[in-house]
C-alpha cells in the first residue's frame, strides 16, 4: 500500500464511528461479523447525527417532495443511511420500510408524496406519485437494505427498466401525471434519471437489467464528452457539476463517478478516466479531499464545511479508486 494512502487510512480511522465502520468494511474488507466491526457499528448507531436522521425519517408520509434536489427530504436521508451501513433491523428503519411498501402504484413503481405544479402537468396538490427522479432512489435504498429479491421491489425495478430507450432513460413519470415532462426535449435522455437507474440496477444484482444499463452508461459518458455543449433537461456538466459534494443527492461529478465505478467495463473507458482525473487533481499535498460545495441542510456533519479536508469526501474518492483497482495512487 502506498505510504501516503496508508497514512490516510489511519487518518480516516481517527474519525467518527460511522466513517470508521465504512473504512473497515469497504476499504479494508474486514468481515461485518468481526468483533471490531460489530463494535464500531454499535458505536455508530449512538451518533447523534444518525439518530437525528432516523427521527427525520418518521416524516416519510407527511413530508411533501416538491424539488428532487431537496437534500433535507427523507428520500435522500434514507438513501444515505442505507449506504453507510445502517441495518433494516433498526426499529425506525423497519417502520419506514413498512410505510414505503404501502405505496406501490398500480404500474409497479413505489410512490412518494409529491406536489407537481400545474405548469409542469401536475395538479398543484399533494399526491402519491412517482417519476424517474425519485422511484429508482427509493428502490435503491430498499435494495441496499437487503430487499433486492423482494417481489415488490423486483416488479418496480422491472417496470422502470422497460422505459429505457437507445439513448438511455428519458424524463418519465406515472400515468397519473398525464403528459408531464421536465424542461427539455422529448427525445433527450434525462441525466439524473439515468444516474439513478444505473444506481439501482447495480445494487439489484439482476443480470437481466444490464442490457439497458449499458445504454445509461453510454448516455452519461457521452454527455461528459460534450460536457460544455449539451445540457439535456438543464443538467450540465459544467463548473458546479465538477465541485466535490456529499452526500450524494444530485447530479455531480463524485456521484456520477461513484455509480459508474460499480460497472467494471467503465474502468478503462477514457471518458471515465478523464472525469476521474478532474477529481484526483483536487487532492491536497497529503492526498486528502475537501467539500467544494455543501448541502446546508446537513449542518453538523463533518463534510458540511469547506474550510478543512473532509474524511467522508476523501473516503468517497478512495472507494472509487478501490473499485477500479487504483487504490495506490502516486
Amino acid at each position: 500500500m502506498n505510504m501516503k494512502i496508508g497514512t490516510n487510512i489511519q487518518w480516516l480511522l481517527d474519525g467518527p464511528a460511522w466513517i470508521r465502520y465504512n473504512v473497515f468494511v469497504n476499504l479494508l474488507d474486514k468481515p461485518k461479523h468481526s468483533t471490531q466491526v460489530r463494535s464500531t457499528h454499535a458505536e455508530m448507531m449512538t451518533s447523534q447525527n444518525i439518530i437525528q436522521l432516523l427521527n427525520d425519517l418518521q416524516g416519510w408520509e407527511n413530508v411533501v417532495l416538491k424539488r428532487h434536489n431537496d437534500a433535507s427530504h427523507p428520500i435522500h436521508k434514507l438513501s444515505f443511511l442505507s449506504e453507510i451501513g445502517v441495518s433494516s433491523e433498526e426499529s425506525p428503519v423497519r417502520s419506514i420500510i413498512t410505510k414505503i411498501f404501502n405505496h406501490q402504484s398500480n404500474e409497479g413503481p413505489i410512490q412518494v408524496l409529491s406536489n407537481y405544479p400545474t405548469n409542469f402537468g401536475g395538479s398543484g396538490k399533494d399526491e402519491w406519485l412517482w417519476c424517474l427522479c425519485d422511484a429508482p432512489l427509493t428502490l435503491y435504498s430498499l435494495s441496499k437494505f437487503g430487499f433486492w429479491k423482494n417481489e415488490t421491489v423486483y416488479t418496480a425495478i422491472e417496470h422502470l427498466n422497460t422505459l429505457a430507450r437507445d439513448s438511455g432513460w428519458p424524463c418519465a413519470a406515472t400515468e397519473a401525471l398525464g403528459k408531464f415532462r421536465g424542461p427539455g426535449k422529448k427525445e433527450d435522455p434525462c441525466p439524473y434519471a439515468n444516474l439513478l437507474m444505473l444506481k439501482v440496477i447495480a445494487e439489484s444484482k439482476n443480470k437481466e437489467l444490464f442490457a439497458n444499463a449499458h445504454k445509461g452508461i453510454e448516455s452519461l459518458l457521452s454527455l461528459w464528452d460534450h460536457s460544455y455543449k449539451k445540457r439535456p433537461y438543464l443538467f450540465k456538466m459544467g463548473t458546479d457539476f465538477r465541485k466535490l459534494k456529499v452526500p450524494f443527492v444530485w447530479y455531480d461529478i463524485l456521484h456520477v463517478l461513484d455509480v459508474l465505478s460499480k460497472y467494471n467495463h467503465t474502468h478503462n473507458d477514457p471518458r471515465f478516466s478523464s472525469m476521474l482525473d478532474v477529481v484526483i487533481k483536487k487532492a491536497d499535498p497529503d492526498f486528502r479531499f475537501s467539500s467544494e460545495s455543501i448541502w446546508t441542510k446537513w449542518k453538523g456533519w463533518e463534510f458540511c464545511q469547506k474550510r478543512e479536508v473532509s474524511r467522508w469526501v476523501t473516503y468517497s474518492v478512495f472507494r472509487i479508486l478501490k473499485r477500479i483497482g487504483g487504490f495506490l495512487p502516486v
